[in-house]
């Protein structure tokens, strides 16, 4: 659990992990250079209970935290906290059950709830409604493309699975979204179970909201890099359908990559034009199902349209057509 300033939740998410039903466990509480009392909170909590380890990472940011930590620890499954969220009272046990009995190599995941001081935003609540979808069909590398389909601080795999994936060795930020990224690039089977178990707090000074890491642009960088190790064959063509904000920044990180492709819209404004000497075409032609699709239509009305007539013309999700919003 790494943390950084958050004296306001820190006690009230320690407790919710003190009242877990599963009582086998340590806690690496890696402080990431705090200016308030965050550190002296954790450490009067270790006075009284010897399983809460507090550590002082040897690095800057989340990710030379997590690895410290993770180099201290020594238990056999692994989890992530954040530190202003709370943690249901059966996490623990909910999701050491599924990975013990499934005999695959697995991470585990389960329902999240967003919930906040003040009001919560319309976006928490559908991103919260969407990951816990995912968790129905355990259909999350579907989607992967879309958003983070394994919430960062609900997840649990074994140590072996974990260090295979190369665990929080990363320097590719948003450092979740890449871990679920390989999770899937490792075939790595996401388990999950229908209980919430995970309480997701929003507030003004979460990481997600102010660091410069965490920014849309990398979010689509990312993604790319993804898509051409997982997805992209050259002997198989590829199209981008959508020529919005979005679609030129995915344009611009293939053309980087010299990675050919055909560019398509329906933006009469944009058809016959050429950005980064890419041709846009009309998308009045539907690409063949042997194609693969990067799809970065962001109006809902639009991209559900465009889906229609892509799984009519023998397009599957997941497959042979990835959106990307």
């Amino acid at each position: 659990m790494p943390f950084k300033n958050e004296e306001a939740y820190l006690a009230d998410c320690i407790d919710s992990i003190l009242t877990q039903t599963h009582t086998q466990w340590e806690l690496l509480a890696i402080d990431d250079h705090s200016t308030d009392a965050s550190l002296d909170i954790v450490k009067n909590f270790a006075i009284k209970e010897a399983r809460i380890i507090p550590l002082q990472s040897n690095g800057k940011g989340i990710i030379p935290a997590l690895n410290y930590g993770y180099s201290k620890s020594q238990g056999s499954f692994i989890t992530r906290m954040d530190a202003d969220d709370l943690m249901s009272s059966d996490k623990l046990t909910t999701l050491l059950t599924l990975l013990q009995s499934h005999k695959k190599p697995s991470v585990a995941t389960a329902h999240v709830k967003y919930f906040s001081d003040t009001t919560l935003g319309n976006g928490y609540i559908k991103y919260q409604n969407w990951l816990n979808g995912l968790c129905i069909y355990n259909s999350h590398y579907k989607s992967s493309y879309r958003e983070c389909v394994i919430p960062s601080p609900c997840w649990m795999t074994d140590r072996n699975t974990f260090d295979k994936v190369g665990a929080f060795d990363s320097q590719q930020y948003p450092e979740d979204y890449d871990l679920a990224f390989r999770f899937q690039l490792h075939g790595i089977e996401v388990i999950s179970s229908d209980k919430i178990l995970h309480l997701w707090r929003d507030h003004p000074l979460r990481t997600s909201r102010n660091d410069i890491a965490y920014t849309d642009n990398r979010f689509i960088k990312l993604k790319v890099y993804y898509f051409l190790k997982m997805e992209y064959t050259s002997d198989t063509p590829l199209y981008l359908w959508g020529a919005g904000k979005k679609g030129k920044k995915i344009a611009q990180l293939l053309v980087e990559k010299n990675i050919p492709f055909y560019w398509l819209s329906n933006n009469p404004k944009k058809i016959n034009k050429s950005i980064y000497e890419i041709l846009i075409s009309s998308d009045k032609q539907i690409p063949l199902p042997s194609s693969k699709v990067i799809l970065a239509v962001a109006n809902e009305g639009e991209k559900t349209d465009i889906i229609q007539k892509l799984e009519k013309s023998g397009h599957t999700h997941g497959q042979s057509y990835f959106p990307f919003c």
